[in-house]
C-alpha cells in the first residue's frame, strides 16, 4: 500500500506577514522605551536621507498609537460619566470646553518645560510631553462624539434593557457601547488624523532660543521645511502615506468591517466586502495554532480549576450566608459611623483643596494679565474678531461641500468601500505639511494671506464635518430609504425628511469639534514659516505663536485666555441650545 503523506506549510504568505507586523511593533516599542531611558538630549540630529526615514515613521506611528489609546480609555471613562450622571456632566461638559479650546501649542511650552524639569536626566519627559499633545488632538473630538451618541439611543432601546433587567456592565457592552461603535470607530479614525495634525510642532518645538527635537517624521519634515529640501519632503510626504495606508489597513478597515453589523437595520443590508486583514488572519496557520491551543490547553485547564474551585465557593458562601445575619447589623453600623465621619472629612478636604488650587491658579493668572497693557488688550480683541470670521468661513464652507459629500457617500456601501480609503488618506495627512504647496497655489492667484490662512484652516477642519456626517449617515436605516424610494418621493424631499435631519446630531458633533480645531489650527495657520520667510497676519493663532516665540508669557497667558472665554462663550450658548435641537427633534427613534 501507498503511504500517502500530507505536507502541511506551517509558514504562508499570510504568517509571514503578520509576523513582520509584530515584529515592526515589538522593534517600535522597544526603540521608543529606549528612547525614553537615554540621557537628557533636547535636539536630535536628524538625518535627512532616504534610510532614516522608515525609523523615523515608525517612531511617530508608535507615539500615535499610544495617545490613541490613552484617548480611548479616556473617551469611554469620561464620555460614559458624563452621560449618564447629570451632576457630573453639569461639570465635565464646561471642562472638556476649557481643555478642547486651549490650543496644542498654548500649553505645550509649559508642558515641556514642566515635564523637562520632572525629569531632568532622560528625554522621557520630551517624549511623554510629545504623546500627551497628540493625545489633546485626538480626545476630545472622539469624546463629544461618544457622549453624543449616547444620550441620542432611542428610547425603546432603553425601555428594551430595563425590560431585560440588564445590569449597568450589561447595558453598557451589549446596548450603549455597540449603538455608539459606528460613530466612535470614524470619530476614532477622524481624531487620529487631528492627532498627526500636531505632528510637527510636538516632534520640532522651538521656544525662544531653546529647541526641542525628537526622532519621528515631524521632526523630518519640519528639518526639509527649514532648509527648503524638495526632495526630503517629498520623501517624507511618501512616508507619512504610507503610514497612513499601514495603519488603515492593519487597524481601521477591520474595525470599520466590524461596526457595520451595528447599524440600526430591520431588514439585512447590503453584503459588505471582507478586509483582507481579516482574510489574513483567517488563513494564518500561526493563528489557526493559537486557536488550537487555547481551545485544546487553556480552556480544558480552566474548567478543571472551576470544577476544584466550585465546591470551595459552596462552602464559602454557606459559611458566610451564616454569619452573614451576625454581622450585618455590626457592620452597618460601624459603617454608617466611619462615613458620617470620614466621608465629611474626605469632602471638604477635597473641596477645599480644589478651591484652594483654582484660587492659587487664578490669583497668578490675574497677576501675569495685570502687566498687559490696555493697548494689547484692544490688539488682542481686535484679533479675536479676525480669527472668529475665519473660524465661521471655514465651517460654512466645510459644511456647504462636506454634507452632501457625507451622506451620499454613507447611504452607498459600494461608495464607502471606494471612497473610504481615499478620505481617510486625505483626512488623516497632516496639514501643516501640505501648507508649502497650499500657499504656493493661492499665491499663484494672488489670493492675500489674510484670506489663504482661512483656506490653510479649512484644509485640516473639513474632515470632521465630512466623517461625522458620514457616521450619521451610516446609521441610517436602509429600510426607510428603500420604502420612500417606493414611495416615488422625490430625491429632494428624501434629503429633507430622511437624510438631513438623521445625520443632524452627528453634524453638531462634526460642528463643535471642527470648531474647536479650527481655533487650534489658527495657531499654525496665522503663523507660519513659508520658503525662509515668516508670513503672519492679524489674528489670535498669530498672537499664540508670536508669542511662544519672543518667550512673552504675559502675552501668551492673555491670549490663550480670551481664546479659552470665546470658544466656551459659544460653546455654551450657541453650540448648546443647537445640541438640545439635536437631542429632541433630531432623536433617531428605532
Amino acid at each position: 500500500m501507498q503511504r500517502i503523506i500530507i505536507k502541511t506549510r506551517y509558514f504562508s504568505v499570510q504568517d509571514l506577514a503578520i509576523l513582520f507586523v509584530i515584529a515592526t511593533l515589538i522593534y517600535g516599542v522597544s526603540e521608543i522605551a529606549r528612547e525614553w531611558q537615554t540621557g537628557y538630549h533636547p535636539i536630535t540630529e536628524i538625518d535627512l536621507s532616504i534610510r532614516s526615514l522608515p525609523y523615523y515613521t515608525l517612531l511617530s506611528g508608535i507615539r500615535g498609537t499610544v495617545a490613541y489609546l490613552i484617548s480611548l480609555t479616556f473617551t469611554l471613562v469620561v464620555g460614559y460619566t458624563a452621560a449618564k450622571s447629570k451632576s457630573a456632566e453639569n461639570l465635565i461638559l464646561p471642562a472638556l470646553d476649557i481643555l478642547q479650546s486651549i490650543p496644542v501649542l498654548g500649553f505645550l511650552p509649559g508642558l515641556i518645560l514642566g515635564l523637562v524639569a520632572l525629569f531632568p536626566h532622560s528625554n522621557f519627559g520630551i517624549e511623554l510631553a510629545a504623546i500627551i499633545s497628540i493625545f489633546t488632538g485626538q480626545v476630545w473630538n472622539m469624546t463629544f462624539s461618544f457622549y453624543s451618541s449616547l444620550k441620542s439611543i432611542p428610547t425603546e432601546f432603553m425601555e428594551a434593557a430595563t425590560v431585560m433587567n440588564l445590569t449597568r456592565v450589561q447595558r453598557f457592552f451589549r446596548m450603549e457601547l455597540p449603538f455608539s461603535a459606528v460613530n466612535l470607530a470614524w470619530n476614532s479614525l477622524l481624531s487620529m488624523a487631528g492627532g498627526w495634525f500636531f505632528l510637527i510642532p510636538c516632534e520640532a518645538m522651538i521656544l525662544g532660543n531653546r529647541e526641542f527635537r525628537l526622532p519621528g517624521i515631524g521632526s523630518y519634515m519640519s528639518m526639509a521645511i527649514r532648509q527648503n529640501d524638495q526632495k526630503a519632503m517629498l520623501f517624507g510626504i511618501i512616508a507619512m502615506v504610507s503610514l497612513i495606508v499601514v495603519m488603515d489597513f492593519v487597524i481601521w478597515r477591520p474595525v470599520l468591517s466590524w461596526t457595520r453589523r451595528f447599524r440600526i437595520e430591520d431588514v439585512p443590508g447590503a453584503v459588505s466586502v471582507e478586509p483582507l486583514m481579516q482574510i489574513w488572519l483567517r488563513e494564518s496557520n500561526i493563528v489557526r495554532e493559537v486557536k488550537l491551543f487555547y481551545q485544546h490547553t487553556i480552556l480544558p485547564r480552566k474548567e478543571i480549576f472551576r470544577r476544584i474551585i466550585a465546591p470551595i465557593g459552596r462552602v464559602y458562601q454557606s459559611v458566610a450566608g451564616l454569619g452573614g445575619r451576625f454581622f450585618s447589623r455590626v457592620r452597618y453600623r460601624v459603617r454608617h459611623i466611619r462615613r458620617l465621619r470620614s466621608v465629611r472629612i474626605l469632602d471638604l478636604g477635597l473641596l477645599g483643596l480644589f478651591l484652594a488650587s483654582i484660587g492659587y491658579g487664578s490669583f497668578n493668572l490675574l497677576l501675569i494679565l495685570f502687566k498687559v497693557s490696555p493697548a494689547t488688550w484692544l490688539d488682542l480683541l481686535i484679533d479675536v474678531l479676525c480669527t472668529l470670521l475665519r473660524v465661521l468661513a471655514s465651517l460654512t464652507l466645510a459644511t456647504l461641500w462636506a454634507v452632501p459629500a457625507g451622506i451620499w457617500i454613507g447611504i452607498s456601501p459600494k461608495r464607502i468601500r471606494f471612497a473610504q480609503p481615499l478620505i481617510q488618506i486625505f483626512a488623516s495627512f497632516p496639514a501643516p505639511m501640505l501648507y508649502p504647496i497650499i500657499l504656493g497655489l493661492l499665491f499663484t492667484f494672488h489670493v492675500p494671506y489674510s484670506i489663504g490662512a482661512m483656506f490653510l484652516m479649512l484644509v485640516g477642519v473639513q474632515w470632521y464635518v465630512l466623517f461625522n456626517v458620514m457616521a450619521g449617515a451610516l446609521r441610517i436605516p436602509s429600510q426607510l430609504s428603500d420604502n420612500l424610494a417606493l414611495m416615488n418621493i422625490p430625491a429632494w424631499e428624501r434629503w429633507k425628511v430622511l437624510y438631513f435631519p438623521s445625520i443632524f446630531p452627528a453634524l453638531v458633533t462634526g460642528w463643535v469639534t471642527a470648531a474647536g480645531g479650527a481655533w487650534n489650527a489658527s495657531v499654525v495657520a496665522e503663523y507660519i514659516l513659508y520658503n525662509g520667510e515668516i508670513l503672519k497676519t492679524s489674528g489670535l493663532g498669530a498672537a499664540i505663536s508670536i508669542a511662544i516665540v519672543n518667550e512673552d508669557f504675559s502675552l501668551l497667558a492673555a491670549s490663550l485666555t480670551l481664546m479659552v472665554f470665546v470658544v466656551v462663550l459659544l460653546n455654551r450658548t450657541v453650540w448648546a441650545r443647537i445640541y438640545r435641537i439635536a437631542q429632541t427633534r433630531f432623536r433617531m427613534e428605532a
